[in-house]
């Protein structure tokens, strides 16, 4: 019998397109196989986000570091991780075949018995054009360019007459396209659109010629994507990302970092760059006895309903049944309340479906006014479970008790003040670094003061409801816009809508007025 030498696992290599930027772009093949890599090399075009975002879900042990070197020097890094049995990658920005450094050195790996496999990501040139809302139809030229030098500004001046063409290069290389275009016979007046930060937060696009589109992208940095050619007009009509509502905003967000999530994802959709400041902490009960009878009598059989007022809440109790072994089986003969719908989804989130969700105002009074009052006949069982913060109002305890209901108002978690923020982002609040803020609740602004001071007076405020808009007053700052029904959707919603009436305020403002305007934030200066 022949014995054979164990062998170590072939390792692999994958060469990924990252696409124009944006994460969200990534191919899911693409992101399967960052999130398996052992060891990522990649370009600097690759944008901050997405490496970012990559970096949060990959492997504990992963190692990232730019690439560096010629490609064969790429190559033999890539090939001695795969030898040692590494899942190796080389991110580039864009699509790998975009780039002809990256084509030697798939052509160095293709050479070698080491398993590789190409992974294509939308060109940066097509991508930031789409981004930016210049169409390409027809006859087109799409191109992502590490040295100007191997452009074709002949076929380039072709498409121009023809329709249009997109091109990703350095901002320094500019001056040699504009140069090259002239010299291939482009019209001087030919339309240019320059973007940069293509599909990213900041993306900001600037339209000029030909002859002058080098000084209009002046302060432009990295790389940059240039279309040209008669199609750049349709921006007008066509730009999507930089005309979302609250696109360039930067919005406070004074929630948990579990709680912002819903709400800086709605933002982001509308173009915010939303920044999460944590204004409480959550904490246990001082005294857990309170819980422990609770949690008995849940068992037990003591309680009709139970109603939550908040995520917290669920969660408290939740973790208290995990403590005792307990599980949603545990909750049958009992009906449940929730304030809202973000609490009703939480205690969907444990495979039980709430009796009660207030129709119309999601608050203790909305809930209050489709409570049914206690009838000893129908609810043989007159006891109400209220597991709450330490510094909940009474009005819904009060309100169950004149319908005639018992109620054990139990303290299921301690709210207390978060540590303040760092010192520039308290900066940026008192100065008026933040274009708004979304206060949800009547404890996050008078958290937020505390630790952190007032917003500035040019900072959008937007409450969540009547209560919040209270104390938002009380604390001398000017309520900008609240929804009809409080919810944090619909306080995105009205902070996206109200955006929308200052944007088309300015716009109808004649120029020498717009600039007089007290009005703030990325929808003013766009007019200015």
């Amino acid at each position: 019998m022949t014995t054979r030498t164990a062998r170590k696992p072939a390792g692999r290599i994958a060469f990924i397109g990252a696409g124009p930027g944006d994460p969200e772009l990534l191919t899911r093949r693409a992101y399967a196989a960052l999130t398996d890599a052992d060891q990522v090399v990649y370009d600097r075009g690759v944008p901050d986000s997405l490496l970012s975002a990559i970096r949060s879900d990959a492997k504990e042990d992963a190692q990232f570091s730019p690439a560096e070197g010629a490609p064969g020097d790429v190559a033999k890094v890539l090939l001695s991780a795969a030898k040692s049995g590494l899942s190796a990658v080389h991110l580039v920005a864009g699509d790998p075949f975009g780039h002809d450094s990256v084509v030697k050195e798939v052509q160095a790996v293709a050479r070698t018995a080491v398993h590789f496999e190409v992974i294509p990501g939308i060109g940066q040139a097509e991508g930031v054009a789409a981004y930016a809302g210049v169409p390409l139809p027809g006859v087109r030229i799409s191109a992502d360019v590490d040295d100007v030098t191997n452009l074709d500004f002949d076929a380039l001046a072709a498409a121009a007459q023809k329709g249009s063409f997109a091109v990703a290069v350095d901002a320094g290389d500019l001056a040699a396209v504009r140069d090259g275009l002239l010299a291939a016979g482009v019209e001087p007046g030919v339309p240019v659109g320059v973007t940069g930060d293509g599909t990213g937060e900041t993306q900001y696009t600037t339209t000029s010629t030909v002859d002058s589109f080098v000084a209009a992208a002046l302060g432009f940095t990295g790389r940059v994507v240039l279309t040209v050619g008669s199609d750049v007009a349709e921006r007008d009509s066509l730009s999507w990302w930089e005309n979302r509502p609250l696109y360039g905003w930067k919005v406070l967000v004074p929630r948990t970092k579990e709680q912002a999530g819903a709400m800086s994802a709605r933002l982001r959709a509308y173009g915010a760059i939303p920044c999460e400041v944590p204004t409480i902490a959550v904490e246990p009960p001082r005294t857990p006895a309170q819980m422990e009878r609770a949690v008995k009598g849940l068992v037990d059989g003591r309680y009709a309903w139970v109603i939550f007022t908040s995520v917290n809440a669920v969660r408290a109790v939740w973790e208290k049944f995990g403590e005792h072994g307990l599980d949603a089986r545990h909750f049958g003969g009992v009906k449940i309340a929730c304030i809202g719908e973000a609490t009703a989804d939480a205690v969907r989130a444990f495979g039980i479906q709430p009796e009660l969700i207030p129709s119309g105002e999601q608050s203790s009074d909305g809930l209050l006014a489709e409570f049914s009052p206690h009838d000893e006949i129908l609810d043989p069982v007159g006891r109400v479970l209220l597991p709450r913060a330490d510094i909940a109002t009474e009005t819904l305890a009060a309100g169950l008790i004149e319908r005639g209901w018992e109620v054990d108002d139990v303290t299921a978690y301690r709210t207390v003040r978060a540590a303040p923020p760092p010192a520039e982002i308290r900066d940026a609040i008192k100065s008026g670094g933040f274009d708004a803020v979304l206060f949800t609740s009547s404890s996050t602004v008078r958290n937020l003061v505390g630790i952190a001071g007032k917003p500035h007076a040019r900072t959008v405020v937007a409450v969540i409801g009547p209560k919040t808009a209270e104390t938002a007053v009380e604390f001398g700052l000017r309520v900008d816009t609240q929804p009809q029904n409080a919810s944090v959707p619909d306080l995105v919603e009205a902070l996206a809508e109200y955006a929308l009436e200052l944007r088309e305020k300015l716009a109808a403002m004649p120029a020498k007025q717009r600039r007089g305007s007290k009005v703030q934030g990325p929808t003013a200066l766009r007019f200015r």
